[in-house]
């Protein structure tokens, strides 16, 4: 062969391995995993293709449009809402959403995300507009629910679905943000003071009850001193008395067993006189009639005693 013949053949063969390479490259299609591959035929929807490995017609199959499956999350910029009180606030909002059908989020809408936005806004307009200002500040989860259900419910038709809607933050203007915190301020010093004067109440009734309680105490010990001192003197008398019986019965019965005469009772009776003078209070005494015949018998006993000696 002549060398122009080999170099066309060379030529030929490298076209033709170019040319295999590039049917194979158009042939398999890799689809990452979570992913979808929309497949078009002539410009006509034709099939999804799934994660993995995939095998289409060459230059007549084309995949137009590779779908995400997972979950996304998507932040709108603050939008002003006009509360059911005419006061502006700037809401911003997060939305967690999911592609359910590749096909119709692909010719159902343009732009899906777009689409969302714009929806948001507009629900949340008339969500919002129903409330004051104080029930939208705390009514956070109702306005969640409330945008979810609309999102959703719209949204389903295009092949996607919402799973969450949050608020990120409610700010109100700040001349109102100012008034709302000088009532926070006032409310919780009004608090303070309620409380503070609850404490002082209760104080003082406790302290009360338990002066109440002491008295009360003290008054019982001492009632029940006094009747115990008093029962101690009524035990003591009642033993002093009987000893005192019993002191006489002993000295009467004494008596009647020695059958005194009357020389003996004199005789006693003139030791007993020097007791009568003791004290400095005795400076009168008044003698007894029997005084006079205790001397005589004593006169007679003395007599009588001279007379035998």
């Amino acid at each position: 062969m002549r060398g122009s013949e080999v170099e066309a053949v060379a030529v030929i063969l490298v076209l033709g391995l170019i040319l295999v390479i590039v049917f194979l490259v158009k042939t398999v299609r890799i689809v990452p995993q979570a992913f979808a591959g929309v497949v078009e035929r002539f410009g006509k929807y034709h099939a999804t293709l799934p994660a993995g490995l995939n095998m289409v017609v060459p230059f007549i199959d084309n995949v137009r449009y590779m779908i995400d499956l997972r979950e996304n999350v998507v932040s709108f910029p603050p939008q002003p809402v006009i509360t059911e009180d005419n006061l502006t606030v700037s809401i911003d909002t997060v939305i967690y959403f999911q592609v359910t059908d590749p096909v119709a989020a692909t010719y159902e809408i343009a732009n899906y995300i777009q689409a969302i936005e714009q929806l948001t806004m507009t629900t949340l307009r008339n969500i919002v507009g129903g409330m004051t200002l104080e029930h939208a500040l705390t009514s956070r989860d109702q306005i969640n629910n409330g945008l979810r259900g609309e999102l959703d419910g719209a949204t389903g038709k295009w092949g996607v679905r919402v799973n969450r809607v949050e608020l990120k933050g409610i700010d109100p203007p700040p001349s109102i943000s100012d008034a709302m915190e000088q009532q926070m301020r006032a409310e919780r010093s009004k608090r303070a003071a309620i409380l503070t004067a609850e404490g002082e109440r209760q104080s003082a009734i406790l302290t009360a009850e338990g002066n109440k309680q002491a008295a009360i105490l003290n008054a019982e010990g001492a009632k029940t001193a006094l009747i115990l001192s008093a029962e101690g003197d009524r035990e003591a008398a009642i033993l002093r008395a009987q000893g005192e019986a019993q002191a006489i019965g002993q000295v009467f019965q004494a008596i009647h067993d020695g059958n005194p005469d009357q020389k003996l009772l004199a005789y006693q009776y003139l030791q007993a006189m020097p007791k009568l003078a003791e004290g400095s209070a005795n400076k009168v005494w008044i003698l007894p009639s029997e005084f006079s015949g205790a001397l005589a018998g004593l006169g007679k006993l003395t007599d009588g005693a001279a007379d035998q000696a």
